[in-house]
């Protein structure tokens, strides 16, 4: 490689450059600065500053028409831009929500922004893989970080478990992926998409079984059933804001690099994934719906409801068309919106004797703070997917593309688990509003915790004026990958 071909290739990776050397100046500057709780805040904000700026790069300065690096294992094209500007801001929010709660709970330590760097760094290789080491990298770089996000309040009990379980069964679900990858080089010849597609227009049984391995891994990362067993007891056992971290960039990043992974390298074998996404998604909307019903915990019917809007976005790219692409773009996007609001209502469930997470703390919300009751329940309704709603259009979305083609069926399936889920986001609401108050009321949340409740609050509305501009948007980012 020349210089100049070394340079050239560089210019495709400015926001990943930003976040990895960025990472590693603020682990040092963390080291040096005196004062634990000075140093994390310090390290946060800066964090937080790298993560704004590497989306604008994303967004503003990026190559214009991308291109591909190192010999082709790093892809830079509209879709990777999308996500990676997503990826950055539901980042940056995580880190937001993060503060106060880590301040109160004597948690403020300069490693925690410093691995949501190195695990959104992860992401953002994830998303542009052109290959499947760099894809590999990208999952394991995130992975690692995120374990130890998961056990991060390592005096806890619950957290530890959380962490030690993630790990388990994420180097299970690493295995499955590496596996798959191995039978996939050992009957296409190569790790490169394109050589990998190529093999695909003639699949041996060989591929197939790779194809069926790398599915399985991938879906472990997007909490997909029946790869979900770790969701609820993570989601639970974490700290709240690392479990809305969880629920936000990683499940974009996750499903953003399925699809590039179905919709290119296996492209020709849509008819034989076709069949794995299905069952996935009618798994995962039955057991995401129905086990939110069962839930006390706030936290783990999150996790359940994330489980069964995994399914919602199988539906969708399940159609293994064009409009699949950029129809779960749009409903991904929506999603993460959704959650790290709702997120920011949970991390607001805070009392003078502490955190409190069950459902029915929520009682009387609406008497006691009634704008984080108007709020949440526009959060959870978009969530749902209720009409008038902006969420409505992202489950409408993925729908229309399953229907174009032909799987009215599942679309039938999906509406009825739907409307399900619609049940148990209603059984919250009425706590809220109609319940009486059991406990003593909610302090005030910190003024950013707030402001990211009001803000995604009145997005769930305000963003139906923007939805033409936004379709536009994810139908460019989408035409980048072949349908």
């Amino acid at each position: 490689m020349t210089g100049s071909m070394l340079l050239a290739d560089l210019s495709l990776i400015v926001p990943e450059l930003i976040l990895a050397v960025g990472a590693m100046a603020l682990l040092l500057a963390g080291v040096f600065i005196k004062g634990e709780e000075t140093a994390a805040r310090l390290v946060s904000l800066a964090a937080m500053a790298l993560l704004i700026l590497a989306a604008g790069v994303a967004v503003f300065l990026a190559p214009q028409g991308g291109g591909t690096a190192f010999f082709g294992a790093f892809v830079l094209d509209s879709f990777s831009l999308y996500a990676k500007a997503v990826v950055y801001l539901a980042a940056a929010i995580a880190l937001v929500l993060a503060g106060h709660y880590l301040r109160t709970e004597r948690l403020a330590r300069f490693e925690f922004p410093v691995l949501i760097l190195l695990a959104t760094l992860g992401m953002s290789v994830m998303v542009s893989a052109g290959d499947l080491i760099a894809l590999y990298l990208g999952l394991e770089l995130q992975s690692l970080a995120l374990y130890i996000l998961a056990a991060f309040n390592r005096d806890s009990l619950r957290a530890s478990e959380a962490g030690l379980k993630y790990f388990v069964l994420g180097a299970l679900s690493s295995g499955l992926l590496l596996y798959g990858a191995s039978l996939v080089y050992g009957f296409a010849g190569s790790t490169e998409f394109g050589a990998i597609a190529l093999a695909a227009e003639n699949p041996s049984v060989g591929l197939i079984f790779g194809l069926v391995f790398v599915v399985s891994g991938l879906a472990f990362k997007i909490s997909a059933a029946p790869f979900h067993m770790w969701t609820p007891d993570v989601y639970e056992g974490a700290p709240t804001p690392v479990a809305a971290f969880f629920a936000t960039a990683p499940k974009l990043a996750a499903m953003v690099l399925l699809i590039r992974v179905l919709m290119e390298p296996f492209g020709a074998m849509s008819d034989q994934w076709q069949q794995i996404t299905i069952i996935l998604a009618i798994l995962s909307m039955g057991i995401g719906s129905l086990g939110a019903l069962l839930q006390t915990n706030i936290k783990r019917l999150m996790a359940y409801s994330s489980i069964g809007n995994m399914g919602y976005a199988l539906v969708g790219l399940s159609a293994a068309s064009e409009a699949a692409v950029w129809a779960v773009l749009l409903y991904m996007t929506l999603y993460v919106i959704g959650v790290a609001g709702a997120f920011g209502v949970i991390l607001s469930m805070r009392r003078a004797e502490g955190m409190v997470e069950r459902i029915e703390d929520l009682a009387g919300l609406s008497k006691s703070r009634p704008g984080l009751a108007l709020a949440f329940t526009g959060l959870l309704l978009s969530i749902g997917g209720m009409p008038f709603l902006v969420g409505f259009f992202g489950k409408l979305f993925v729908f229309y593309a399953a229907v174009q083609a032909g799987l009215v069926w599942l679309v039938v399936l999906a509406g009825i688990f739907s409307t399900v889920s619609i049940a148990y986001y209603l059984m919250i609401l009425k706590r809220v509003w109609f319940d009486e108050p059991t406990g003593g009321e909610f302090l005030n949340p910190p003024a950013s915790v707030a402001v990211i409740t009001r803000v995604t609050g009145i997005a769930t509305v305000g963003l139906l004026l923007l939805v033409p501009f936004m379709l536009n948007r994810v139908i460019e980012a989408g035409s980048a990958i072949g349908g």
